[in-house]
């Protein structure tokens, strides 16, 4: 049996009648094309040299298709089946019952129960920051070592499901939808409670938390100072981008090291004299005109008055520990003033005065003026200053 040449055309086509072929097939006949598809080839002077095809595919050679099995079909039965585990339950099923750090940081969980958290009985730190929980459901177990419990960026609204975490240290709610806090005075042992960035707008329910060292309420919707004088074992106070227009109700904080409530309404500092150990003072990006109200905090180190219009350096003259003064961007314009306030401080080694007039109106010299006038210094601006 002879092989067909590659050019001759498979029969089955050709042999049929035009009225048995698919619509829009071709047609050769006397080395002319023709359509069956209803539109004519010609026109009067004969065929019109365009060839019209239906825009559909023809299986020219279903045979091709013989013993095509699709995949859902070839799937074998008798494979075997794989148990579908939780995808919160499967975070945790490589991990042994006696660890005691858990970190599972923008892993989606949706469910503290369904992480099955019941066969740790060790674990002292649990942290589930960015992730999409509304509950805290916590079992049991945990409570008599967990001291440590960061949901930071989570979808909490309600402050609940503490009342076992008696031993905790640390709690961490910000980056949350709170607006109440409710449900931690009883939390004797908390060193360090986070509220920053929710929708808080009154600080209460702390009365409790008398061994409290770090309180932070940073972001929040707060307008008044209050609640904080059972806390007298409070060292920072963190209360930066709130709606406060007035330092008050301070007094009983006399351990406080850190306060730092910057981007605020206050037009003066006040009711800071009892906080004789206050180290650090935040107090940027408010309404500030003048300094006065710091001559009884002599232990002051670092001070940010940034972005205030103060246009004098008054009421430093007592501030001998001072090491860093953050002041840019106020209405300052003399450095005889900058030197008489600041030239006796020995231990001032870093000061910020850009985008002042003294820097704006003297950018060449600038740098070597602050250096005149304080000879000690070692940073100005973000620049450390060359030894020579």
């Amino acid at each position: 049996m002879s092989e067909p040449n590659d050019t001759e055309k498979p029969s089955s086509i050709l042999s049929k009648p035009s009225s048995e072929r698919p619509e829009g097939e071709i047609e050769v006949v006397n080395g002319h094309k023709h359509s069956n598809s209803g539109t004519s080839l010609h026109n009067a002077q004969g065929w019109d040299g365009k060839l019209r095809v239906e825009k559909r595919a023809v299986l020219v050679n279903p045979e091709v298709l013989d013993g095509y099995v699709s995949d859902a079909e070839d799937s074998d039965e008798d494979a075997v089946k794989v148990d579908q585990i939780e995808a919160d339950e499967d975070l945790t099923a490589d991990l042994e019952d006696d660890i005691e750090e858990i970190d599972l940081v923008h892993c989606r969980i949706n469910s503290i129960p369904a992480l099955k958290l019941e066969r740790f009985t060790k674990v002292q730190r649990l942290c589930l920051r960015q992730n999409q929980i509304q509950e805290v459901e916590l079992p049991s177990n945990l409570a008599p070592h967990l001291t440590e419990l960061d949901l930071y960026d989570n979808l909490i609204a309600h402050v609940k499901g503490f009342d076992d975490l008696a031993e905790l240290t640390s709690l961490d709610l910000s980056f949350n939808k709170i607006k109440h806090i409710k449900r931690v005075d009883h939390l004797k042992k908390l060193k360090d409670i986070y509220f920053v960035a929710n929708k808080i707008s009154k600080i209460e329910n702390l009365e409790g938390l008398t061994s409290l060292k770090n309180l932070e309420l940073g972001g929040n919707r707060i307008r008044t100072i209050e609640g904080l004088d059972t806390l007298t074992s409070l060292e920072q106070l963190w209360l930066g981008k709130n709606k406060i227009n007035e330092l008050s109700n301070l007094n009983s904080l006399s351990n406080l090291k850190i306060l730092s409530i910057q981007s605020n309404r206050l037009r003066s500092i006040s009711s800071l004299q009892n906080l004789i150990n206050l180290e650090e003072l935040h107090i940027s990006h408010n309404a500030l005109t003048s300094l006065d109200g710091l001559n009884s905090n002599t232990n002051l180190r670092v001070i940010d008055i940034s972005a205030n219009p103060i246009d004098h350096l008054t009421s430093l003259e007592t501030l001998s520990q001072l090491e860093e003064l953050w002041a840019s961007w106020c209405k300052l314009d003399s450095f005889d003033e900058v030197e008489k306030q600041l030239g006796d401080k020995e231990n001032l080694e870093t000061v910020y005065f850009e985008g002042n007039p003294l820097q704006i109106k003297n950018q060449v010299l600038y740098r070597n003026k602050i250096k005149l006038a304080l000879p000690r210094i070692k940073q100005i601006d973000a620049t450390f200053v060359k030894v020579s």
